[in-house]
């Protein structure tokens, strides 16, 4: 059988209260990766060899960014996203006198 691991998959460092807890995931989705995490996480980082070809078209599925039909990879990888560095941006307000085209620095007095 496939993803076959003894131990149950948490991420306590991205998810303190739990995958199932998070509300990220569906609760098909938080079992599947606490049952078959473990060996999906190892098949990822190169820790594991695929064992079978189901293994194998995970790996494959995973590293590319084709679409995903298989439901480990598809969970895997929401799992990859939501762990992921989010991208912030900062937006910072500024605007220019439209008569004398100055620079308007809110409270600050420039003379």
């Amino acid at each position: 059988m496939s993803f076959e691991s003894e131990k149950t998959f948490s991420d306590f460092f991205h998810f303190p209260r739990g995958i199932r807890r998070s509300g990220l995931f569906s609760i098909k989705e938080s079992a599947l990766l606490e049952e078959c995490g473990t060996a999906m996480y190892e098949l990822y980082t190169g820790t594991r060899q695929p064992a079978d070809d189901v293994e194998k078209a995970f790996v494959a599925q995973v590293k590319e960014n084709k679409g995903v039909a298989d439901i480990y990879a598809k969970v895997f990888k929401k799992y990859l996203h939501e762990i992921s560095p989010k991208k912030t941006h900062n937006l910072t307000a500024s605007s220019t006198d439209e008569e004398d085209g100055s620079y308007d620095s809110g409270d600050v007095n420039i003379d």
